[in-house]
């Protein structure tokens, strides 16, 4: 169990990585800036555990899956009727966002509990 538990407190930080994985293939461009960008901030994340930029990261996952998530509410406006594509879309849609956000949220309350408690001795 001592294993898992350094695993358990960088969850957050490996889902956004492979969702910023999932991102960048589901583009289907090999060059894409913004997963690039992203990747390399999460791994630095992961190596060096600086409690701002975890915050940071955390408010900017929380804005970019909350802009999502009114995308995905203006595509399903779209539709005149429920079809299968219209199901597809928000059930897919809802548990990705979903996750992503509660996984920002996870993510800032962590490092936000980091910033404000006093280093043990």
């Amino acid at each position: 169990m001592k294993n898992l538990n350094p695993i358990l407190k960088l969850a957050p930080e490996i889902y956004l990585i492979l969702a910023s994985l999932f991102y960048w293939a589901s583009t289907a461009s090999i060059l894409n800036p913004i997963a690039i960008v992203l990747l390399i901030i999460l791994v630095f994340q992961v190596i060096f555990k600086i409690n701002f930029t975890g915050l940071l990261l955390a408010i900017t996952f929380l804005m970019l899956n909350v802009y999502m998530c009114f995308a995905l509410a203006s595509e399903l406006h779209e539709f005149t009727s429920p079809t299968e594509n219209y199901w597809k879309m928000l059930i897919v849609g809802t548990l990705f966002f979903g996750f992503n956000l509660s996984m920002s949220i996870l993510m800032f309350g962590k490092y936000l509990r980091n910033l404000f408690s006093t280093p043990e001795k």
